[in-house]
């Protein structure tokens, strides 16, 4: 099975003179393999004017994604916290419906013990005739 051809093709030469270009064209996630191999095949007759501009624009689209990035880990940070206190919320409303309902449950006992006490204390003062 014969294997995959590289899918972008960077010359040595265009390497070597463009390489820091080359690095924001391949790292750029608005562009597919074959808009990245246009700009690298155009890279050596472009102006140093256009090849500047290109830079900034893969310069700037670099910046934009890592702000947004940035932004979004904050937000997913941020959302992890929220879910985090959720869950602590829940656990401590659990734990407290709990205590209540064992607190029901013992006074609910002591009310039948005191009443079987006050039951017994009525049959045994009763005088027997």
């Amino acid at each position: 099975m014969p294997t995959p051809a590289p899918t972008i093709v960077i010359p040595p030469e265009t390497q070597q003179k463009f390489g820091e270009i080359i690095a924001l064209i391949q790292a750029s996630e608005s562009m597919n393999d074959e808009e990245r191999q246009y700009w690298i095949n155009i890279l050596p007759i472009m102006t140093p004017e256009q090849v500047g501009n290109l830079r900034q624009i893969l310069d700037n689209e670099k910046s934009q994604l890592a702000a947004i990035d940035k932004k979004y880990s904050k937000e997913i940070s941020a959302l992890g916290q929220e879910e985090l206190i959720r869950q602590a919320d829940e656990v401590r409303r659990n734990r407290r419906l709990k205590l209540k309902t064992t607190e029901r449950q013992s006074e609910e006992a002591e009310d039948t013990q005191t009443e079987d006490l006050l039951k017994k204390i009525e049959i045994e003062g009763t005088p027997s005739l």
